[in-house]
């Protein structure tokens, strides 16, 4: 049994480059036994089809200088990846087979079907050979000898023992796309982008577990993502809505692809051969998803009405025109939308049954749940005719509704249509990692949160992360009753199960929240990213990790739309990222950015004034939970030194962790052992502080734990460390507790913005992750 059947098209074998990257692909996903169905390298088949117009024409000059264009490319193609006695065979079999096309157009005896097979058999033959020589077991495979028509009907068992008898267990099977034969041995062609017809074929066949067709995009979006930026990629789609879509002008499946998986469980998967890590979209049996929302756009179609339409006619003139088609029954009329350029040969293939209702039109078709519809179309409808795009033609379906115009959707409507129809139906997946004081409190507050969230999406939470453990509902979890959901249900996980069950979920947009202090969590953001997560953080990490790591998170956030906020991670609730944002967006220029990060470190030193020892006071606040549990950890700087980096780096700054410099808040000796070596040895911290403390009251000034960012001319300047603050300024007045941030800029020169508030607390940090919330929401519709 075949395991997987991989189909790369034209696009993906368009150059030498795009081989080695097919090839690399094969060797990473495919194993001995497999198939690899590939179509003609780039526009090959379309030069084929100009060769065979010139042809047709007499046109014997043409035909040599297409011959020429052909073995140019193919000879690029052979020489640039094969060495030495296989290049020699290939270029020596490419000037044969060319010769003796071009004897055939002289001749007059060239075969249409059997001319354009040429580009698949060469693509066919190169991928094997490069592959061969890469070290893999391959093989290429005439599907001719595969597939088998009588009368345009395929020869089902007889194809099934052809594929038993020719797939090679012990080889990569690269077999030819879109060809076939007929009972007399003669070429025939499934029809346009019949390749990946030849997958599911093969697949089906060969009883294979799944087929991948490898194309330019990354799956299957909710419409054009080349003219719509801001169009959804699904992880899931229903058979059903893809034939319909098929046939209704979305390029990326085609409707006979999909008919010989009905009736089995082969997966088949849509994945980019362009970016092999971006997650797919799978295309599934009814039930195993919910019905989704798209805009496919149509142009250049008339509109035929015909009497007296035949079983199975529909599929025979698609096959015809190599194009799928779509009719609908109307107010007891049936109608067909046909290409305009395939309408001349559809009529007369009727015979007389068809005449054409409206001609040369364009528009959109809408495909929604069946309860979204009517609401969806009139929606579209009135959309479009305040854009003077007023409908000549609409027909609404059970699933689908239909409109037709005189001109042709640009960008900016079908944008337009894809906010105002799309983005409303949308579901927002929540996954929340971290179960503490925080986790806690913030899922307390999301239930109060959800009627305002719900006004643009429908969110749901279906996923608690803690430490070993993990509960996962991908139809939700009740927040009423999620704590009694979590003891009942939940079971110890490893990051691979995490990984396959956030995979799986069928939501238009998902976010994990991380409100962990988990290092080695933070580490899965790729992972999630990969996986089309947005991302909101408490945890600092992943803010201050490795630059060329942080960067290349940020650059695949922003390859996939995907947003990620981490405000809670400096200053709790309070809006300093957000603040830095609007102040750079606004066109100002930060020079200089110094505060108290810490609301351990900020009640410490303003708590002291010199009448009990400092080692009391860490251990008060020790007590009282403001700490870490070794205070340590809190007296290092570490945590200011972090959360200086993430403003830096909100700046645009590359700088690392070790850019910063860092002195704590005591002396360097107790850091050493453990938390009984810090309390034999206190007094030096004592003497410590209250020296320093004696030094900044002889400068009229009071201690404080700061950092500080410093930018002018194009020098960066970042320490941490004690600083003294001059009575009467906004740090030398800070209530105990609180954080605050000191921002000067080119606006705010002499006098400076204050940000200050409670920078610690599990109420206000999970409002401030909540605030995030909203902001990706709000930015999403």
């Amino acid at each position: 049994m075949v395991n997987i059947v991989h189909k790369f098209g034209g696009s993906s074998l368009s150059s030498p480059e795009r081989y080695q990257a097919v090839a690399n692909i094969i060797l990473a996903n495919s194993e001995v036994g497999d198939c690899v169905v590939v179509s003609a390298a780039g526009k090959t088949t379309n030069t084929l089809v100009k060769l065979w117009q010139s042809y047709q024409q007499d046109d014997l000059q043409a035909v040599s200088d297409i011959l020429l264009l052909l073995d140019n490319h193919q000879r690029t193609l052979i020489e640039q990846l094969l060495t030495a006695q296989a290049k020699q065979q290939a270029l020596s079999l490419l000037q044969q087979e060319l010769a003796q096309l071009a004897e055939q157009a002289k001749q007059q005896t060239l075969a249409e079907s059997a001319l354009l097979a040429h580009g698949e058999v060469w693509s066919a033959r190169l991928l094997a050979s490069y592959l061969q020589q890469l070290g893999l077991a391959a093989k290429d495979i005439d599907a001719r000898q595969l597939f088998t028509l009588n009368d345009g009907q395929l020869l089902h068992q007889k194809n099934q023992q052809a594929c038993i008898d020719l797939i090679s267990k012990q080889h990569v099977n690269v077999v030819t796309g879109f060809i076939a034969s007929d009972c007399h041995g003669d070429t025939v062609t499934l029809g346009r982008n019949g390749s990946d017809y030849s997958a599911t074929l093969l697949g089906s066949y060969c009883h294979a577990q799944q087929v991948s067709i490898w194309t330019d995009t990354q799956g299957v979006f909710s419409t054009d993502p080349r003219k719509v930026n801001k169009a959804l990629k699904y992880s899931k789609v229903c058979r059903g809505q893809a034939n319909l879509l098929a046939r209704l002008g979305n390029p990326v499946l085609h409707a006979k692809t999909l008919s010989p998986l009905k009736n089995t469980d082969i997966k088949l998967v849509v994945r980019s051969s362009f970016d092999t890590e971006a997650s797919a979209t799978e295309i599934v049996k009814e039930g195993y998803s919910k019905a989704k929302r798209f805009i496919t756009t149509l142009e250049n179609i008339d509109l035929l009405r015909v009497d007296q339409l035949n079983a199975g006619e529909v599929g025979q003139l698609s096959q015809l025109i190599q194009h799928s088609l779509h009719h609908f029954v109307k107010q007891g009329d049936t109608y067909l939308l046909v290409p305009g350029s395939a309408t001349h040969q559809v009529v007369s293939q009727l015979q007389g049954r068809a005449n054409i209702v409206e001609s040369n039109l364009h528009g959109c078709a809408i495909v929604a749940p069946s309860n979204d519809i009517a609401h969806l179309s009139l929606q579209a409808s009135s959309l479009l005719s305040e854009q003077s795009l007023a409908p000549r033609f609409s027909h609404q379906d059970t699933d689908y509704a239909l409109l037709l115009t005189d001109q042709v959707i640009d960008s900016d409507v079908l944008t337009l249509l894809h906010d105002k129809l799309i983005n409303k139906g949308q579901e927002l997946a929540v996954i929340i990692a971290g179960l503490g004081n925080v986790g806690e409190v913030f899922i307390s507050q999301l239930s109060q949160q959800l009627n305002r969230l719900e006004q643009h999406f429908s969110v749901k939470l279906v996923g608690l992360v803690r430490s070993q453990q993990m509960l996962f509902s991908p139809s939700g979890i009740s927040l009423e009753q999620w704590q009694t959901q979590w003891d009942n249900e939940a079971a110890d996980y490893q990051q691979a199960d995490l990984l396959t069950h956030i995979s799986e979920l069928d939501y238009e947009h998902k976010v994990v929240i991380d409100i962990t202090a988990s290092e080695s969590f933070s580490l899965l953001y790729p992972d999630f990213v990969n996986l089309d997560c947005h991302l909101i953080s408490a945890n600092k990490y992943a803010g201050t990790a490795d630059n060329n790591w942080y960067q290349a998170l940020r650059h695949n956030l922003a390859e996939r739309n995907l947003l990620w906020r981490y405000n809670t991670s400096v200053g709790a609730g309070l809006p300093i990222n957000f603040a830095l944002a609007d102040l750079q967006n606004s066109g100002d220029k930060i020079t200089r950015i110094e505060g108290v990060f810490s609301g351990t470190l900020s009640w410490l030193c303003s708590s002291y004034d010199g009448s009990v020892p400092f080692s009391d006071l860490v251990l008060q606040a020790q007590k009282m939970g403001f700490t870490e549990p070794d205070p340590r950890e809190d007296l290092s700087g570490r945590d200011m030194q972090r959360k200086l980096l993430i403003l830096a780096r909100e700046l645009g700054l590359t700088l690392e962790l070790d850019d910063i410099d860092l002195t704590a808040l005591m002396p360097e000796q107790l850091a050493q052992g453990d938390w009984q070596s810090f309390l034999d040895n206190k007094q030096q911290l004592d003497s410590f502080i209250a020296d320093k403390a004696k030094q900044a009251s002889e400068q009229g000034k009071v201690l404080r734990y700061t950092g500080a960012l410093s930018l002018t001319d194009n020098k960066v300047t970042a320490q941490v460390g004690l600083a003294f603050a001059t009575q009467g300024d906004a740090l030398a007045n800070l209530t105990p507790g609180d954080n605050i941030f000191v921002i000067n800029s080119q606006w705010y020169s002499d006098n400076a913005l204050v940000i200050q508030g409670p920078g610690a607390g599990k109420e206000v940090t999970a409002a401030g992750v909540h605030s995030d919330l909203y902001w990706l929401i709000q930015n999403l519709k």
